[in-house]
């Protein structure tokens, strides 16, 4: 079979660089290694992490805070059985209309692990040993990424695991030390905190969430410090070891001593690296860099033109939907279109309670850069919809260039702000100055007028509610 486009990979930027492709008439293939479509983010990442996240709030929000709403209950308990269950039967539609929208958009769907053979030609080796050789014009390599570790942290997936083995935890942890305070483990370490497990975050940096901005990590420490959780931060971990029933984890503290950690699990979340795997990279002439990541120009073609890489695989966020513009922007870049993505304004999400959200330069950036900039915060505690839903927790924080009010950034920390998020990145991506949003009408009572008054703040300090 010959076909004008072969995705390998099925993740968010594979999936929707199969569907545009195929929109704009390219004769599309889809490869992949699983028996189900989604990739990490669908299976065993961004939609099964949510559903759990949801599930513990709820739960959460029933032990502590139903009571103050009128809502009494008894015998409030855990079933964690069903929310894995009930985690599962999301991911399950899901990755189904995905494979819904691949037959609807008329791509064929091959299973199997695809390889090079030359440049054009891909080898799908499927489960049961047998082979299929394809040819493409065109390749785009959408592989996606696996959870990172290292030597003195050995994963074995029962005691030691990676957000993999976190979706599926048959019991909730008497005590989880999470080594590393990003993203996925502030996110799954929030989950078992809501459940009652208690929580230690060990981090390298200086911060939970440190490649955001230091006042989201500031208040996000705060809010799950209320879960009962304790932090370690500038700490080093040095040995990682399983005696059967409980992990003993080996920490050297800024001071330059040693303390001991012991839990029942360690969840290790230190990153993901690009994965490339079985690719067979060579017999298409390419090869990865010292990170693992495939280089590519500023079309996303690799060193060999008519072979393109997105997503995890090459440089940026490892973000979902980062990979799906990239995705789009291939597929169109095929057919001789002219797309753009506008790498600074992709937005990035923290899905615990409160949500974080940030698009733009952080502060640190700014002055690292030496961009002269105004800031304008507003305190969710002095809203009153968060007042309503007893969401107090948080802020927002608009950063606008001193000179001419173009807001430069914008980092949220609050109730719904990943949705919220939206409306700083179409602001940002038609240059809006603070005043504009300012101006702009936003109905009451809303968690997005702590927005507007932000923007407020941040042009002469005119916030009307602070």
């Amino acid at each position: 079979m010959e076909y004008d486009v072969i995705v390998i990979g099925s993740g968010p930027g594979g999936y929707t660089g199969a569907i545009r492709c195929a929109q704009l008439g390219l004769k599309t293939a889809i490869i992949e290694k699983y028996p189900s479509l989604g990739g990490t983010c669908l299976n065993v990442g961004c939609i099964p992490s949510k559903a759990l996240l949801d599930s513990s709030e709820h739960y959460y929000n029933a032990a502590h805070t139903f009571a103050e709403h009128g809502i009494k209950l008894a015998d409030l308990q855990v079933d964690l059985a069903q929310m894995i269950a009930r985690k599962a039967s999301v991911v399950e539609q899901t990755t189904k209309g995905i494979t819904f929208l691949m037959k609807k958009n008329k791509i064929d769907e091959l299973h199997g692990v695809g390889s090079f053979v030359d440049p054009h030609t891909i080898k799908i080796t499927k489960d049961d040993g047998s082979e299929q050789v394809i040819k493409g014009k065109n390749i785009i390599i959408a592989t996606g990424s696996k959870p990172m570790s290292f030597p003195s942290m050995p994963i074995d997936k029962k005691r030691v695991i990676t957000s993999t083995e976190a979706l599926t935890l048959q019991e909730i942890p008497k005590h989880m030390i999470v080594i590393g305070a990003g993203v996925i483990g502030a996110e799954l370490g929030s989950v078992y905190a809501r459940l009652g497990s208690k929580v230690s975050f060990v981090e390298f940096a200086d911060s939970m969430i440190p490649t955001m901005d230091k006042t989201m990590g500031k208040e996000l420490q705060k809010s799950i410090k209320k879960l009962g959780a304790d932090f370690y931060f500038s700490h080093k971990v040095t040995k990682v070891e399983n005696t059967g029933d409980e992990v003993i984890v080996n920490v050297d503290t800024p001071k330059g001593e040693q303390i001991t950690l012991t839990g029942d699990y360690c969840l290790v979340s230190v990153g993901r690296r690009p994965y490339t795997d079985g690719l067979n990279l060579e017999a298409a002439g390419l090869k990865t860099d010292d990170r693992g990541k495939l280089e590519v120009d500023n079309h996303l073609r690799t060193s060999v033109p008519h072979i393109y890489a997105l997503g995890d695989v090459i440089r940026g966020a490892m973000l979902a939907h980062k990979a799906e513009e990239e995705g789009t922007f291939i597929a169109e870049t095929i057919v001789g279109q002219k797309p753009h993505i506008h790498y600074r304004l992709i937005p990035g999400v923290v899905y615990t309670w409160p949500e974080v959200a940030s698009v733009g330069y952080t502060e640190e950036e700014v002055k690292k850069e030496g961009i002269p900039y105004k800031v304008g915060s507003f305190p969710f505690k002095a809203l009153g919809r968060a007042r309503a839903s007893m969401d107090v927790d948080g802020l927002v924080k608009v950063l606008a260039h001193k000179e001419t009010d173009e807001i430069l950034g914008v980092h949220m920390i609050g109730a719904r702000t990943a949705d919220m998020i939206a409306e700083a990145v179409v602001a940002m991506e038609f240059r809006a100055s603070a005043e504009d949003v300012s101006r702009m009408s936003h109905a009451h009572p809303t968690y997005t007028e702590a927005f507007k008054e932000a923007c407020l703040a941040a042009t002469d300090n005119r916030a009307i509610n602070m």
